[in-house]
């Protein structure tokens, strides 16, 4: 049940990880700008917010193994 007032609630946005640094490793496995596959980036607009989370939490933890 609603009072009438209208929803302008703002949608769920997930801030893209890209970092404008758009060059792949030398075997094209990642972007060494923002980690991701070349899947990722192509996907991420098809992306719902929860998977774009979940990418996101993925990253952080590429990016910590890479620091080993």
């Amino acid at each position: 049940m609603t009072d009438g007032t209208p929803d302008t609630a703002a949608p769920d946005i997930v801030p893209s990880p890209c970092i404008s640094v758009c060059k792949l490793t030398a075997d094209r496995a990642y972007c060494i700008g923002c980690l991701r596959t070349l899947e990722e980036i192509r996907g991420w607009k098809h992306m719902d917010a929860d998977q774009k989370r979940a990418l996101l939490a993925d990253l952080e933890n590429r990016q910590a193994a890479a620091a080993e």
